[in-house]
């Protein structure tokens, strides 16, 4: 069910990059209104749409894709007796994320040379795994062209409570993360920072108890939103603590570091 923006919020729109060049979606990061995070959870199907859109051909496919990630999917996991996932549920899982950031044709077809007994006896052992989820990733990444982020969307649909999908978009939200790397430890890091976010959300919010799934598709949500339809936000304010100083060490921090050499199946 949407989580509902708080009556009487502000109406001013905070999302564009401000002077010190942060994005809206690290600025939501920064956040720790939960009104503010209700509101944009309400506009998440909303920021797909307008995405949809702008993908012409594509446009029906990414509405229909991220409606069975996010609702039919997770629904056929919890219905078996363990959760896991099958061969073509991997596949398709791999499609909608492909089809919804950096579309990647040698992944897809990694995928796809995984043998149906091996996906189920691998998304089963690590759903198994939980809560230790370090092991349950590096469960999942045995299979072909499964890396750490793929992994976490993975356990994300089957566990939304515990996992995070770890989107470029929403890694990118955190400024101690950039630039992005494929790797389990950016993965371990990321966790980390999402799970604090969410304890510090529950712990602020009398309406909602966040999960860390639900934190990601705002992230997710507000940088997409920024990107092409500023507009959609503009009703939700946002406020945060930040030091120039502090923040200007952030990004002097980011150019001194440089992507691995090789890049990571992500």
């Amino acid at each position: 069910m949407p989580l509902g923006l708080a009556a009487g919020t502000d109406q001013r729109c905070f999302w564009v990059e401000d002077s010190v060049g942060m994005s809206g979606g690290e600025r939501l990061f920064r956040c720790e209104d939960p009104a503010v995070w209700r509101g944009i959870h309400a506009k998440y199907w909303a920021v797909v749409e307008a995405k949809a859109a702008g993908k012409q051909k594509s446009s029906g496919k990414l509405l229909e894709l991220e409606k069975w990630y996010q609702e039919e999917l997770p629904a056929a996991i919890l219905a078996r007796p363990e959760r896991s996932l099958t061969y073509p549920e991997l596949v398709k899982l791999m499609e909608w994320k492909l089809t919804r950031g950096k579309f990647r044709p040698r992944l897809k077809q990694l995928i796809g040379s995984n043998s149906e007994e091996a996906v189920l006896r691998c998304t089963k052992k690590a759903f198994a795994l939980l809560p230790d989820i370090r092991s349950a990733i590096a469960e999942l990444t045995t299979l072909k062209g499964l890396g750490p982020a793929t992994a976490s969307a993975v356990l994300a649909a089957g566990a939304p409570e515990e996992v995070a999908f770890m989107a470029d978009e929403v890694v990118e939200s955190i400024a101690e993360l950039r630039p992005v790397q494929y790797t389990a430890k950016h993965f371990s890091l990321f966790l980390e920072k999402i799970l604090h976010k969410t304890y510090q959300l529950t712990e602020a919010d009398s309406q909602h108890d966040w999960t860390p799934h639900e934190v990601e598709l705002c992230l997710w949500a507000c940088a997409i939103a920024n990107q092409i339809q500023p507009s959609l936000l503009e009703a939700f304010p946002l406020s945060y603590t930040a030091n120039r100083e502090t923040t200007e060490k952030t990004k002097e921090e980011e150019t001194r570091k440089r992507p691995s050499k090789r890049r990571k199946t992500d």
